[in-house]
């Protein structure tokens, strides 16, 4: 099976032909590229440009930046003790409409949308290319250019909804109401889907199941959005129910083997991933997500860094609730994915005496190669039988900014040394667990609880120890939206969803209040949306009057 490539450099020599309102701008820009404009309708040039869509979603996918708008700020994460960005954890006045992260986002999706617009649109004029992979592709577009838009109106609610291919500068802009723009996406996407395939052979291209799974996921959050309409819940659950159906994806038997880091982590699991690589020409800043959730290990006793490990960024730290709530000690006995998501103990590579302890509970600590160094048993273990231990034990207490449970599943120990940061392993963007959770959420919002329970059985059966696996199940009495909100995290911790779920649910600022103790600045009525930024402002013509900004901002 061939794996789909692309870079920044399809993506540069693409957008080098256009001009776009979505970026800076652009009336005092000369052309430099020798590349004509009519290479965007031969075979080769159209393969770029379809390339280049697909590089984009490296820009929001394995991202700090992509994190920092999804993890950040939410009931079940806070800051650790390192990072630039804490200030959009607590949401304070920091986090306006020049934030960084918020406006390179905004501005990469609009270069990948500007991108697919004149793929669309240049399709018609493509020589030397099958008619019928021609259309596939347009479908692939399609697709991703209403992904690029989903992710946009959720974080920034109304925003220029652009169809069509840019070919003269313009600073006219303005915002298209949030009904508009999922009317738009949900356009693009059943446009595509009778073009699309079930499978590829180039892995990473967008299938049918993928372009039906986020139907369904588009559909689950229209229904709370200003374009809901009556039928978005059945909707949602008629597309993640195709996708769990008709086509070959599984969930694996075991939950950590869907993060193993191999061949491009492709499982019967994953229906979609962003893709990366281990050639550095080609991977640009690689995938970043192994930095960001991983405890400072490596100034403790007995260790020092090791590439298995993880370089310790420290930025992402579980809340309290996180670890006490939606993993209760208690329900640990059955369900696997604490132990298979966390790192509960280290192993000591720096042998040695010490005597700089976390662990009051004794003097020093002698560790040779191998012993345990620091065990995480997430509970309040008794002092007494700590000190007994011959090595550390963080007990929860001892949480702190630079000391918490590390997150593991975004570890990439294929890494060639210590400080290398382009990560290679693909982000796996659509898996089948969401699937099954959307089934169950939207089928029990539609008052079918009978026939939701099936579904999110089916994962937490999964998830269970073995010959746990009926003490995981639950009844239908046990199924509520508060469970189901912790269901989802149990499964897609860290995953990009939670500050879209809190959003959609609308408990956003109720939840981030009672749970972050970082966050209590947090406003109804306005952190319910980003800023749309300031350069986008200032470039349009009319300013603010023509492009206002997000209340409260």
């Amino acid at each position: 099976m061939k794996t789909l490539k692309y870079s920044k450099l399809a993506l540069t020599a693409t957008l080098l032909l256009l001009a776009t309102s979505s970026c800076k701008d652009l009336l005092d820009e000369k052309v430099v590229s020798q590349v004509g404009s009519g290479y965007i309708t031969t075979a080769a040039g159209f393969d770029a440009g379809v390339k280049a869509v697909y590089s984009s979603l490296r820009d929001f996918y394995g991202r700090e930046n992509g994190m920092d708008v999804t993890v950040f700020g939410t009931d079940t994460y806070t800051f650790g003790s390192d990072g630039t960005y804490k200030y959009m954890n607590q949401y304070t006045t920091q986090l306006d409409s020049r934030t960084q992260p918020i406006v390179d986002i905004w501005n990469a999706l609009y270069v990948g949308i500007s991108t697919a617009n004149a793929v669309v649109d240049q399709a018609p004029n493509v020589t030397g290319l099958d008619e019928a992979v021609k259309k596939r592709r347009v479908a692939e577009v399609k697709v991703l250019r209403a992904h690029h838009y989903f992710v946009l109106v959720q974080l920034y609610g109304a925003v220029p909804l652009v169809l069509n291919q840019v070919t003269t500068a313009t600073k006219e802009a303005s915002r298209t109401p949030v009904k508009d723009v999922y009317a738009a996406i949900v356009a693009d996407l059943e446009s595509a889907l009778p073009d699309l395939t079930p499978t590829t052979p180039d892995y990473g291209r967008v299938t049918k199941g993928a372009c039906e799974h986020l139907l369904a996921r588009v559909y689950l959050t229209k229904a709370t959005s200003e374009g809901a309409a009556a039928d978005d819940y059945t909707k949602a659950a008629t597309y993640a129910q195709n996708v769990i159906k008709n086509y070959t994806y599984k969930l694996l038997p075991d939950y950590a083997s869907v993060f193993q880091q191999g061949s491009g982590e492709i499982n019967d699991e994953v229906i979609l991933a962003t893709q990366y690589t281990s050639d550095p020409t080609t991977n640009g800043v690689g995938n970043e997500t192994h930095l960001y959730f991983v405890m400072e290990y490596d100034a403790q006793a007995g260790m020092k860094r090791d590439v298995s490990i993880g370089r310790p960024f420290r930025r992402f730290r579980p809340t309290t609730y996180m670890l006490e709530n939606v993993f209760a000690f208690a329900n640990r006995v059955n369900d696997s994915r604490y132990q298979k998501s966390y790192r509960t103990v280290y192993y000591c590579n720096n042998p040695g005496t010490f005597t700089n302890l976390f662990d009051t509970s004794k003097p020093s600590v002698t560790l040779k190669l191998g012993d345990t160094a620091i065990y995480l048993p997430g509970y309040e273990m008794p002092l007494a039988q700590r000190a007994k231990k011959p090595y550390q034990v963080m007990v929860p207490s001892l949480y702190r900014p630079n000391l918490f449970p590390t997150l593991t599943k975004f570890l990439d120990p294929l890494r060639p040394d210590l400080q290398y940061q382009p990560g290679s392993r693909d982000f796996l963007m659509f898996r089948l667990a969401e699937t099954y959770l959307i089934a169950a959420e939207a089928l029990f919002k539609s008052g079918k609880t009978a026939e939701a329970l099936p579904f999110i059985n089916a994962v937490r059966r999964r998830a269970a120890f073995p010959g746990k696996e009926a003490a995981m199940q639950i009844t239908a009495s046990q199924l509520t939206m508060d469970f189901i909100m912790e269901e989802r995290e149990r499964e897609l911790q860290g995953e990009m969803f939670r500050w879209f779920d809190l959003k959609r649910w609308g408990v956003l600022v109720e939840r981030v209040k009672k749970w972050n103790p970082d966050a209590q600045a947090i406003t109804a009525g306005k952190h319910e949306l980003r800023p749309i930024p300031q350069d986008q402002i200032d470039r349009t013509a009319g300013g603010v009057a023509s492009f206002p900004q997000n209340p409260g901002y």
